[in-house]
């Protein structure tokens, strides 16, 4: 018993500093690692504190190599989300991460959902290429975020005319209301957005 005792207690530090070892080259991109990891038997869907899976951290990160790595795992669970109610797409979106937006996109990870999503993120942050895909991939431009606001209302407010140009284009809900009686167009006086 004593002898298994230590073989375990010694067993845990490897396997610790083996999952550190593999959430840091999902940040760094070390697809390499990664996929050596994996094959070793370290799940993919292996998250950090915070919850944020693999995915979810090469995404952030964009690191496009290591997504297509992970995107090719078996059991990979493209929409898992983190302790924010972030998705790896969702924020890929956020911050632009166009490449890494199309890898998601055609593995098939979920984009027109309720509450937060990707098409919000992207219009919040200006992002009119993640946009576009996202458009271009069939997204619902009146979808609400939980506070009632729209991708355009976000555009609008915001100052990123170029999306506010290309979500009109989509035929978006001018006239809708948030939860603070707030329209785009009011929205977009308040801040001093004139052209839009």
């Amino acid at each position: 018993l004593a002898v298994a005792l230590v073989s375990l207690h010694l067993a845990l530090p490897a396997a610790a500093a083996s999952l550190d070892d593999l959430l840091n080259a999902a940040k760094l991109g070390d697809s390499a690692e990664v996929a050596q990891l994996v094959a070793r038997g370290m799940d993919p869907n292996s998250t950090d504190q915070s919850g944020n899976t693999l995915l979810i951290l090469a995404a952030r990160e964009d690191q496009p190599s290591v997504v297509a790595e992970l995107v090719k795992q078996r059991g990979i669970r493209l929409d898992a989300r983190n302790a924010a109610g972030d998705s790896a797409l969702m924020l890929a979106s956020l911050r632009g991460h166009a490449g890494v937006v199309d890898q998601l996109l055609k593995a098939g990870a979920a984009f027109d959902h309720e509450g937060w999503n990707p098409l919000l993120y992207a219009a919040f942050e200006g992002r009119l290429p993640v946009v576009e895909q996202l458009l271009a991939k069939g997204a619902n431009p009146n979808l609400k975020a939980p506070n009632r606001t729209t991708p355009l209302m976000f555009a609008a407010r915001n100052g990123h005319e170029d999306v506010v140009v290309r979500l009109l284009k989509a035929g978006v809900d001018l006239d809708w209301k948030n939860d603070q009686n707030e329209t785009a167009e009011s929205w977009a006086i308040k801040n001093r957005n004139t052209d839009i």
